[in-house]
């Protein structure tokens, strides 16, 4: 089994358990975690919606993103994706929810953000938040699947952790 699937299964135990429903905001996975985790029968038990912003635009309108902070740090910032996954958990009938921001490649990237540079925003209705920029390497979909997989994992490691 592939380990997006594998991941999606587990994560959908752990929500269950916790009595949990996740939401995601996406960028430059463009819905891969929630293709991942809809792919999983009987996920509308613990998946609630998916945001996918990939333009700025999007993500200020659907997400609450201020214009400032994509102004001041960019789309492929910590503090934008702080900002998506609030807008995520405050605009969604979520209570945990993921959002993703960055260069998949193969162009976009610069001596400061290069192409494989993703962040992340996690969160969730406790007040839980944790902000993660990753340094992925490949392809564009190499880095779009290692995306995925680190979301997953992240969101599955805590939930673990939780029990």
């Amino acid at each position: 089994m592939e380990s997006h699937q594998l991941l999606s299964i587990e994560l959908g135990k752990l929500l269950l358990q916790h009595q949990q429903v996740l939401a995601t905001a996406e960028s430059c996975t463009g819905g891969g975690v929630s293709v991942s985790v809809t792919d999983i029968a009987g996920s509308s038990a613990w998946f609630d919606r998916a945001f996918v912003t990939y333009s700025n635009e999007a993500k200020m309108e659907m997400l609450e993103v201020q214009a400032q902070t994509l102004e001041t740090h960019g789309a492929v910032s910590e503090p934008t994706v702080v900002e998506m996954v609030k807008g995520a958990l405050k605009n969604a009938n979520a209570t945990i929810a993921v959002s993703i921001s960055g260069i998949a490649g193969p162009g976009g990237g610069s001596d400061e953000k290069p192409v494989g540079t993703v962040c992340f925003g996690f969160a969730d209705h406790t007040g839980w938040l944790k902000v993660s920029t990753e340094h992925f390497s490949g392809d564009r979909a190499e880095v779009r699947s290692q995306a995925v997989d680190f979301a997953l994992k992240t969101l599955c490691d805590y939930l673990s952790e939780r029990s």
